[in-house]
């Protein structure tokens, strides 16, 4: 019942604070570098970070974004591994691997940084994310809730890769669906309210603002 009235108070919370953000634009929405990363040019060595940002407008009071940025040894350009649902109404795959600034502001919110390898032994990390990416399963599927989402992608990708020792926070609303889904394909069944803690990602962080 404590995960049900708040996923409620969640839901109504989003749709009075939906009309906090009168004339405000995705389209103007800042996507610069926050200037977190390490920069290629001065950083030759292998680097490997996980970031998260405030998801567009209401649902940013309670939901991130996340996606992982790498470069190998020597490059001077890194790539992003994410997934975006918008792309997904224009035909295209949501998930997506593109050379890109790794550390841009989520369409005006600024991303902060959950985890970071550098140094020896990154390469064969980041091989082991490419690998997971080419075997993520929802390429084509985004739902926002309860997933799969961009938070399933990097809940998956950590999942396929223990060695990143990633965790993310409750606020990545849709990296429990993994989880359920695996317990799904193996026939183990959960209670309602486990499947919503799940599906909610119930790590024992407070919620983000």
């Amino acid at each position: 019942m404590k995960t049900l009235r708040t996923l409620s108070s969640l839901v109504l919370t989003g749709f009075v604070l939906s009309s906090c953000y009168p004339g405000k634009t995705w389209r103007t929405a800042s996507r610069q570098s926050a200037g977190m990363a390490p920069r290629p040019s001065v950083t030759k060595e292998a680097v490997l970070q996980v970031y998260g940002a405030d998801t567009w407008g209401w649902r940013g009071w309670f939901a991130i974004h996340t996606w992982v940025a790498a470069k190998r040894t020597g490059e001077a350009n890194y790539m992003v591994y994410d997934v975006v649902g918008w792309r997904g109404y224009r035909g295209q795959k949501v998930m997506r691997i593109i050379q890109d600034i790794p550390d841009r502001y989520w369409f005006g919110e600024k991303p902060q940084l959950i985890k970071e390898h550098r140094g020896e032994g990154v390469d064969d990390l980041i091989d082991a994310v490419d690998k997971a990416a080419d075997a993520y399963p929802w390429k084509t599927t985004y739902k926002a809730f309860p997933g799969p989402n961009s938070n399933t992608f990097t809940a998956w990708i950590a999942k396929q890769v223990p060695e990143l020792e990633l965790d993310l926070p409750f606020s990545a609303i849709g990296s429990g669906y993994v989880e359920w889904w695996y317990s799904a394909i193996q026939g183990i069944p959960l209670p309602f309210c486990r499947q919503l803690d799940t599906l909610l990602n119930n790590h024992d962080y407070m919620l983000k603002k």
